[in-house]
């Protein structure tokens, strides 16, 4: 079968296209036909060594898929050969990746595909909805009624923080460039604030003057400081990026106002968790109330060349390699 893959860790030159013997799954696996894989800077981790994971080489990389059941083993009772499936927790602790022609997906991990969903879409969606429904309803217990800021609200995940918020029945405040406010409010934002404002606490204070329940900052900066500060009584931050930075931690606003921090890696989500995410995601996909805002489709065989897209943030969207037409 066709696969993108590597050998050693390392740059995007690493990554080699051609032919690997094709994935034999076990009985509680779920063998399927790709049709797109997407690409997300996890990827990238992997491929680099800079995330620690175990893996076997020759490594087939990438993470989410969208493609058609081939076979179900005994133990995946729910799949049979024609059911179109998505995945987005390949390539990591020791499962192989998701971009070559076939793939071998653990049945607690494939779920249906809506019908009449693209497929470019829902894969492209797979990794950064998953993350902002943990985010929101995981980790940041968000509830219906209160207020969300969303930092870097016009990317892959903040947009779909946006819809998923405002789905649920949050007041969301909206941090992103002036020319995508248009864009944030047609998602659901109640508040939309321009990230070169020269003092963006100030206007998300003027909006929330009692402070916002959650805050979620998509860009990895992590200012906990302002973070903190700008918290109501109970109010959490949710850390989901960010792989180097080191910000001080304002302990005393912290813990007088019984407001907290916590972090999380997709990585980590257990079985549980991703399945409840993708009932939701789900669920959006089939309304259409979730979609991407935008997609390069580019084939297989330049898997190297989507890396060094988006080692270099040279990328707008979302990056989907197509694996068969």
């Amino acid at each position: 079968m066709r696969a993108a893959y590597i050998t050693q860790l390392g740059s995007p030159d690493v990554i080699r296209h051609g032919e690997l013997p094709p994935p034999v799954p076990g009985p509680n696996d779920v063998l399927v036909d790709v049709d797109v894989s997407a690409v997300n800077h996890v990827d990238t981790f992997v491929r680099s060594g800079a995330w620690s994971t175990p893996l076997e080489f020759p490594f087939v990389i990438g993470r989410d898929l969208v493609g058609t059941v081939a076979a179900a083993g005994p133990g995946a009772p729910g799949f049979r050969p024609g059911d179109r499936v998505w995945c987005n927790s390949l390539g990591h602790d020791g499962r192989h990746g998701a971009a070559a022609e076939q793939a071998v997906v653990p049945a607690d991990r494939l779920y249906r595909l809506p019908d009449g969903v693209d497929p470019v879409d829902a894969v492209a969606l797979a990794h950064p909805a998953a993350t902002a429904y943990l985010a929101l309803f995981t980790h940041g217990q968000l509830r219906s009624g209160e207020s969300v800021a969303v930092l870097g609200a016009g990317g892959n995940v903040g947009s779909a923080l946006v819809v998923m918020a405002a789905t649920a029945g949050a007041r969301v405040i909206a941090v992103a460039s002036e020319e995508d406010a248009p864009y944030v409010r047609s998602l659901g934002a109640a508040h939309a604030i321009d990230y070169r404002d020269g003092d963006v606490a100030a206007r998300i204070r003027e909006v929330a003057p009692d402070g916002v329940d959650l805050h979620v900052d998509t860009s990895g900066r992590n200012d906990l400081d302002t973070a903190v500060d700008l918290l109501a009584s109970r109010g959490r931050v949710v850390v989901m990026a960010g792989l180097r930075t080191r910000p001080v931690l304002p302990v005393g606003p912290l813990y007088l106002m019984d407001r907290s921090i916590r972090g999380f890696a997709i990585s980590h989500a257990d079985t549980a968790q991703l399945a409840e995410a993708a009932r939701g995601i789900n669920g959006l996909l089939a309304t259409g109330r979730l979609r991407p805002r935008g997609a390069e489709v580019m084939p297989l065989s330049e898997a190297a060349e989507a890396h060094r897209r988006l080692d270099g943030n040279k990328v707008r969207g979302k990056l989907v390699l197509r694996v068969r037409d």
